[in-house]
C-alpha cells in the first residue's frame, strides 16, 4: 500500500498518522486547537487556541499569568483536537504530555501563528499590540505520543463503523 491507502491500515494511536493528508491539512490550516487539560481544582478545561506545527511539535502560547500555566506544569497529560466540520468532518486528535517553557519576550511560534491565522500584515500588527518591554510569555509545547484521524469516509470511529457493518448484514 502506499499514500493514503497506507494510512487507512495504520490504528488509531499510530505517530503515522502525523502523515496522514487530513492531518497534514489540518495541522497547515487555520482551525483552532482545542487543548484538554485538568485545571488545578481538578476539573477538566477546554481552551481553544492558535498553535504552530513545526513538524514534530504542536506549539501553543499564552501569556504569563494564565491560569493554565500552572496546571499544565502540574498535570502535563493533554489532549488536542483540531478540526473542521465538513462535511465530512475531518478530525485529528493528538494526546501526550506538554511542556510549559517560561519566555521572556514574545514566543517565536506565536509570531507564526499570527501570521497563517491573519496573514502578513494583520499578524505583524497583532504581534506588534502586545510586543512591549516586559512582555512575558509561556510556550507549550506538545509532542504527540498518540494520534487520531477521523474523515468520516476512509477513518470512521469504531462504533459508527460498527453500526455501518451491522446494517448491511
Amino acid at each position: 500500500m502506499t499514500g493514503d491507502a497506507a494510512m487507512t491500515g495504520l490504528p488509531q494511536g499510530s505517530l503515522g498518522l502525523l502523515e496522514h493528508e487530513v492531518a497534514v491539512r489540518l495541522l497547515a490550516s487555520s482551525e483552532l486547537a482545542r487543548l484538554a487539560y485538568v485545571a488545578g481544582d481538578g476539573t477538566p478545561r477546554v481552551m481553544p487556541m492558535m498553535f504552530h506545527w513545526t513538524g514534530e511539535e504542536l506549539v501553543m502560547s499564552t501569556f504569563a499569568g494564565a491560569g493554565k500555566i500552572a496546571a499544565l506544569r502540574a498535570r502535563p497529560a493533554v489532549a488536542v483536537t483540531i478540526d473542521a466540520a465538513g462535511p465530512p468532518p475531518e478530525v485529528l486528535l493528538l494526546r501526550g504530555d506538554a511542556e510549559v517553557t517560561d519566555v521572556e519576550g514574545i514566543v517565536p511560534e506565536y509570531v507564526l501563528a499570527h501570521r497563517r491565522y491573519y496573514g502578513p500584515e494583520q499578524g505583524a500588527a497583532n504581534v506588534a499590540a502586545v510586543d512591549h518591554p516586559g512582555t512575558r510569555m509561556a510556550r507549550i509545547a506538545l509532542r504527540p505520543s498518540w494520534v487520531g484521524v477521523l474523515d468520516f469516509t476512509t477513518r470512521v470511529p469504531g462504533p459508527l463503523r460498527a453500526a455501518a457493518s451491522g446494517a448491511r448484514s
